[in-house]
């Protein structure tokens, strides 16, 4: 049986799996389908980690993690596990070849990913001026113009810090209602840099080699067309946590979420389940930051760790 089974092998499963093996514990399996390193490694700049100058893609930001992270006796085992559950004391980790493994305690980091629109031009230029994070990106363009797409409170929030690093911001939504709170979008109205753009929507994400250059946009109400240069578009229309592997046979998680789906975790990272714990973005209130999810995962290590002293 192992003594600790961690789940994704981004930031938060790669720090767990450090702190959790050169803290002691023996037997620790980090499952991760793929290569380790998570959503970072999609992200052609990295330069807000402290203690790390120089700029880097992510992937090349992530490559020293993997042989730090191995170093202590953390092993990897390329499957996908389907579900987690409760078996008496300890918990089974169940596997998508059938295979099902019993682990003394268990730190799930799968994660989540931004929702994407679909616009034509959307991937193609993803992370070539189409973001899903402003705090991770704005500083890029400094005072340059941006749009954001979306309506929610983080959509407004963004928009409110993106005013103070960007020449202009504009909001695109397909509503003149927003989902985000009135005390939210009422601040938000009174940025002189902010400028909404309601109802419109999104036809085309224009560009050329070096990146996004603009727009093409129709209003939604009269049809009529609309060209707005721009240098970034953030798409801000939510974010889906990766939380099936806490989803048991009758529907119901393994652990308490919240209503969109996150785990409820105290400081320690623990939820409510003695013995499981969850960092990173998948855990409530997650900042959705790589510093942020290492940290997760590290406080995650020390939790585990003294859950398995405590229980020999």
């Amino acid at each position: 049986m192992l003594e600790l089974a961690i789940i994704g092998g981004g930031p938060a499963g790669l720090s767990a799996g450090l702190y959790a093996t050169r803290g002691g514990l023996k037997d620790v399996v980090m499952f991760e389908r793929g290569m380790p390193g998570g959503q970072i490694t999609s992200s052609s700049e990295m330069e807000n980690y402290p203690g790390v100058a120089e700029v880097k893609s992510g992937f090349d930001f992530m490559m020293p993690w993997q042989e730090q992270c191995f170093r202590f006796g953390l092993k990897h085992e390329m499957a996908e596990v389907v579900r987690v559950k409760k078996i008496g004391n300890h918990f089974g980790i169940l596997l998508s070849d059938g295979k099902e493994v019993e682990s003394k305690s268990v730190i799930i980091a799968t994660g989540g990913s931004p929702k994407k629109s679909g616009v034509k031009g959307e991937d193609v230029f993803w992370g070539k001026g189409v973001s899903s994070c402003a705090t991770c990106d704005g500083f890029f363009y400094k005072n340059k113009e941006v749009a954001i797409l979306g309506g929610g409170d983080t959509a407004i929030e963004e928009a409110i810090y993106l005013a103070k690093i960007c020449s202009k911001v504009t909001i695109i939504h397909r509503r003149n209602e927003f989902r985000a709170s009135p005390v939210t979008v009422e601040r938000a109205k009174q940025e002189s840099k902010i400028e909404f753009l309601t109802p419109y929507g999104i036809d085309e994400i224009l560009g050329d080699s070096s990146g996004v250059t603009g727009l093409q946009l129709k209003n939604l109400e009269n049809g009529s067309e609309k060209k707005l240069d721009i240098a970034c578009l953030f798409v801000l229309i939510g974010y889906k946590v990766n939380n099936a592997v806490l989803m048991q046979e009758d529907g119901h998680s393994l652990c308490a979420l919240s209503e969109y789906g996150e785990a409820l975790v105290n400081l320690k990272m623990e939820t409510n389940i003695s013995g499981l714990f969850v960092a990173g973005d998948l855990r409530v209130d997650a900042s959705k930051q790589v510093v942020c999810a290492a940290a997760d995962g590290a406080t995650a290590a020390l939790g585990a760790i003294e859950y398995i002293e405590h229980h020999k």
